[in-house]
């Protein structure tokens, strides 16, 4: 009989960090999570092993268990696990653990499928630090790979604490501080860096030496009337790659084109409403003008 160590393998964002609390729950798993970016898996990396459960990630042939619900990721194969068009991966793994936990997760869960959907109201996206939820997810990015201690610090705490005690560690704190003298920052930057083309909001940091970090729906409350936004940069201490991220409009509704589909034409994913996909710098802005021109044209693909 063959033998092998159940690991998780997830993305550092709030929807892997609690879709790793649910299974640490229920399989008892202690070894340290390992955490990757999407890019990781679709351009071939040498990571999944036997026992492997992805979270919150492109499938993997090989992996013992995956659960997902990125649009851009179904596939038309067997596999252990459940993929779920849900609004978190967090959401879908609740339901196939359905019952077995040792604890009430079920406000943990209603709140990361709320936050993965971005189903916010104006207030909390101004203000997040008055929602604790919230206020946590955006302390949490994978752009540093050294905040992995923290990553798993967050797993451990809202394993077995309420949200209230969570906000009170010392690290958490330190976290939320950080951000939220950032997120002031942010919207100065959002302001001199964006500007509106036919209703689609341009944010492009490429002229930056460093990236400016902060609310990544800001956008929408400075231009409400626009369809969606696409933020161009570079990859963090790569400026021979471009990332571009989509998003609609969360404030307007009038956004059709199914953004999810529209990054995997460029070896990105991502749902309906949002996704990003990265390409070589050079010949980036051809790729840009056709993403902006099938967006200005506003029409439904899938």
């Amino acid at each position: 009989m063959v033998q092998f160590t159940m690991r998780i393998v997830t993305r550092p964002d709030f929807d892997g960090v609690v879709g790793a609390v649910l299974l640490k729950d229920v399989l008892d798993i202690s070894i340290p999570v390992k955490w990757i970016e999407p890019y990781e898996l679709r351009e071939g990396y040498d990571i999944i092993k036997m026992g492997d459960i992805i979270v919150n990630l492109p499938y993997v042939e090989g992996c013992y268990l995956w659960f997902d619900h990125h649009y851009s990721n179904q596939i038309d194969k067997p596999f252990n696990g459940l993929f779920k068009m849900s609004p978190s991966a967090a959401g879908v793994v609740y339901e196939y653990y359905n019952n077995k936990f040792s604890r009430d997760f079920s406000e943990l869960v209603s709140e990361t499928d709320k936050i993965d959907s971005a189903n916010y109201s104006i207030d909390e996206v101004l203000h997040p630090e008055k929602y604790p939820y919230i206020m946590l997810d955006f302390t949490i990015s994978g752009r540093n790979k050294a905040d992995e201690f923290y990553w798993n610090k967050v797993i451990g705490l809202l394993g077995k604490c309420n949200i209230e005690t969570v906000l009170t560690d010392h690290d958490v704190q330190k976290k939320c501080n950080i951000f939220i003298e950032e997120n002031k920052k942010y919207m100065n930057y959002l302001k001199k860096y964006t500007t509106n083309h036919s209703g689609i909001t341009i944010t492009d940091f490429r002229t930056l030496e460093i990236e400016p970090m902060g609310n990544r729906f800001l956008v929408y409350s400075i231009f409400p009337e626009s369809i969606g936004n696409v933020k161009i940069r570079y990859e963090k201490n790569n400026r021979e790659k471009i990332i571009v991220s989509l998003g609609q409009n969360i404030f307007n509704s009038k956004g059709n084109v199914n953004l999810g589909y529209l990054v995997s034409k460029y070896g990105g994913g991502g749902h309906p409403g949002a996704g990003s996909c990265s390409f070589p710098a050079i010949g980036a802005d051809e790729k840009i003008a056709e993403i902006l021109k099938i967006l200005s044209r506003n029409e439904k693909i899938d």
